[in-house]
């Protein structure tokens, strides 16, 4: 009986797991692929931390990258003078 009991816990607390790391993993993924990404991807793919890599990727380092992006197309970009 105190077999079927763990089976029943361990599986229960595997669902839960499964539940909170999918969402994060398939937002972090997407956002790497999206922003062409390749190494963020594979690490994000590879790497199991129950939700914890994915969550900093995409609160801190996408938007990093975006911010450098922004910050180099200003500092390419001239004034248009019309004549």
């Amino acid at each position: 009986m105190q077999q079927v009991l763990n089976f029943s816990q361990s599986y229960w607390g595997v669902i839960l797991i499964t539940a909170w790391v999918l969402p994060w993993k398939g937002v972090a993924l997407w956002k790497a692929a999206r922003s062409q990404e390749k190494w963020w991807f594979i690490a994000i793919l590879l790497v199991n931390t129950l939700g914890i890599f994915e969550i900093f990727y995409i609160f801190v380092f996408s938007k990093m990258k975006k911010i450098e992006k922004v910050s180099v197309l200003k500092s390419v970009e001239e004034p248009i003078v019309k004549s």
